[in-house]
């Protein structure tokens, strides 16, 4: 699958994977955002729904097994180096998807809805990509940037206090 395809798959990412991230992985958290959020397309509207709002309907158990599944996007993520704070967010989307959808009756339109899969997914590719853009802004050194090195001298600081 070409980079282009990515974007035009997942609305909310519009980047390219950076070159330095491990395509496999992201073809594989790929396959489990439209197997659980996007299988099927809803006839009459602009809609889809996977298999999570399926597994729902089989109570605790199925939305156990959901939830795995979309820790398995987190743990991904965090493999291909995304930043804390977005992992945070993501473990966050998929408490409320599996709170949500443990809700009886409603849990299953509710998990109709809510796409925290697609959603984790995309927001680990736009962290990847920014991380790997700050990286090539400043050199690619770890995001460090071209200081210059310390010469081991003594020189003094000065302050200038009025």
């Amino acid at each position: 699958m070409e980079q282009d395809d990515f974007a035009d798959e997942f609305d909310g990412y519009d980047g390219e994977i950076p070159e330095g991230v491990d395509r496999a992985a992201v073809e594989r958290m790929r396959t489990v955002v439209r197997v659980f959020d996007d299988l099927i397309d809803v006839p009459g509207t602009n809609t889809s729904i996977g298999l999570d709002p399926i597994l729902g309907l089989v109570p605790v158990v199925g939305d156990l097994a959901s939830a795995a599944f979309s820790l398995y996007i987190v743990a991904e993520s965090a493999r291909l180096g995304v930043s804390y704070r977005t992992l945070v967010a993501m473990l966050a989307n998929v408490a409320i998807d599996t709170a949500g959808g443990a809700v009886p009756y409603i849990g299953t339109l509710f998990d109709a809805v809510w796409k925290a899969n697609k959603w984790n997914f995309e927001m680990a590719m736009s962290d990847l990509q920014d991380q790997f853009d700050f990286d090539d802004d400043f050199g690619g050194g770890g995001g460090l940037g071209d200081f210059p090195e310390d010469d081991g001298g003594d020189d003094p600081v000065v302050i200038d206090v009025e």
